[in-house]
């Protein structure tokens, strides 16, 4: 450290703030880096955000990021930042478990294109980050489950759990997350955080462990708008090692992104957005949309397709999906799965082909009626969940409490099955002090739109600089 910069609260500092700290030399990628694994340290323990710590790897690269910065070698916004991946993120230095205990010691004989496109950024990769079992809706019995750092009672959002936390904590500047049903969503909300789902393959899955391969989108999870732009930035684009990866040109969303909204025109379908969530998830939401109003937004009515329908038919989507990821190890390996997962891959067993293609032709008429609507309006504002302040007690039900099930999915799923880019972001507190979020949805590879209307509100609410008091 040159002495320049305090090393209080060096850990909220937004993504891009300490990376123009670091690329100006007022502070050494090294000693941000020892801070960042001195937290981890102190406060993993309790938070078990992190499945494996990358130290020395990461003290490497923090040191050859500070030598390049010093010679004049500028690689971008993140050059010098520590980060952290989803461990289901292949990286050959250390293990990919995937939630699952029978990887528990897998080391992947190649990075992903994530992680080479992050270390030709110049981030800091500081570790793997805790999951949910094969990235489905529960921890494995015997991996211990992250804690929420806005409270333990809380959920922290699946499956991208140590994403959330650790992102929310500050023991790292912004996360990879990974969403099937909602698990950069649900994380990002539960937490305070800022995350986008990209347009399916408009981020490459190479080197990602599947849950469901035409269902998961890899995202980053961050603490602003702004942040999560730069991350998304840098690992979007087209890779000849995904077939399925778009080769749509990639906008520069830093530069774009302060464009401001007054032409936009926001799609609330009132019954749906407004009318099926709890008291205070309706009340944020309605302060949301105003203020999306008066930075100068215009607001109009649409009609959703039946995104309960889209919800209910998810699960066996996935479930087939799964079931063909894990061919290899299930069943002939049931005894080391946990019994969520393997009640998963059971009904994608079960369920036939005249029923998968049913699936397979609802599924395509989602998609146009979602895109049909982008015809009359630039953004669709949707809330994260029914419900705010979810707890773990409260989840126990998800699975047999019908109400739950839907309040939970209705919002997420159906734009995993569309592939439709959304970005989650805090717009207020319950009154015992969880955070609310809300989701903006874009036109397949329009994330430029909903980044400049999560910027805009983000210059003039606050509820995105709150951090836990840790």
């Amino acid at each position: 450290m040159r002495g320049k910069v305090a090393m209080n609260n060096l850990h909220y500092k937004s993504l891009l703030e300490i990376g123009r700290l670091i690329q100006s030399g007022d502070i050494t990628s090294v000693a941000v880096t020892e801070a960042l694994l001195a937290r981890i340290d102190t406060l993993d323990s309790d938070l078990h955000s992190y499945f494996y710590v990358m130290r020395d790897s990461a003290l490497k690269q923090a040191a050859e990021a500070d030598a390049e910065i010093a010679s004049g070698k500028q690689r971008g916004p993140l050059h010098g930042v520590p980060i952290a991946l989803k461990d289901l993120i292949w990286t050959k230095d250390a293990p990919t478990s995937h939630g699952m205990i029978i990887h528990k010691d897998h080391y992947p004989a190649e990075d992903s294109t994530v992680v080479d496109r992050f270390r030709a950024a110049g981030a800091v990769i500081l570790g793997k980050l805790t999951q949910t079992e094969s990235a489905f809706a529960d921890h494995h019995p015997e991996i211990t489950r992250p804690n929420n750092p806005w409270g333990s009672a809380l959920w922290t959002g699946v499956s991208s759990s140590g994403s959330g936390v650790a992102t929310a904590a500050g023991l790292c500047y912004g996360s990879i997350g990974t969403d099937t049903g909602g698990s950069i969503r649900f994380p990002s909300n539960a937490n305070g955080l800022t995350g986008i789902k990209p347009t399916w393959g408009r981020v490459t899955r190479h080197g990602a462990c599947e849950l469901a391969a035409s269902l998961d989108h890899i995202g980053p999870m961050a603490r602003s708008a702004a942040d999560a732009a730069a991350m998304l930035q840098a690992i979007a684009g087209r890779d000849d090692k995904d077939h399925t990866s778009s080769s749509e040109p990639v906008p520069d969303y830093l530069a774009l992104m302060t464009r401001g909204i007054s032409k936009m025109r926001i799609g609330v379908d009132k019954a749906w957005a407004l009318e099926k969530v709890d008291a205070e998830t309706r009340a944020a939401l309605e302060a949301a949309l105003a203020t999306l109003i008066a930075l100068g937004a215009t607001p109009v009515d649409i009609t959703l397709p039946d995104t309960e329908q889209a919800a209910a038919e998810w699960s066996a989507l996935c479930a087939v999906e799964t079931a063909l990821a894990h061919e290899a190890t299930y069943p002939a390996q049931k005894d080391q799965y946990g019994p969520g997962l393997s009640g998963l891959l059971d009904l994608g067993h079960q369920v036939t082909a005249l029923e998968y293609q049913r699936l397979l032709l609802n599924r395509a008429a989602l998609r146009g009626d979602i895109s049909a609507l982008f015809t009359h309006v630039d953004l669709i504002l949707a809330p994260a969940t029914a419900y705010a302040g979810l707890t773990w007690d409260t989840m126990t039900r998800f699975g047999t409490d019908q109400a739950l099930f839907n309040g939970v999915l209705r919002y997420t799923s159906a734009f995993d099955a569309s592939g439709h880019p959304t970005i989650t972001l805090p717009c207020g507190m319950t009154a015992t002090g969880a955070p609310i979020g809300f989701q903006l949805v874009a036109a397949h590879f329009d994330e430029t739109a909903m980044i400049q209307a999560a910027w805009a509100f983000q210059q003039v609410t606050e509820w995105h600089k709150k951090h836990p008091a840790l």
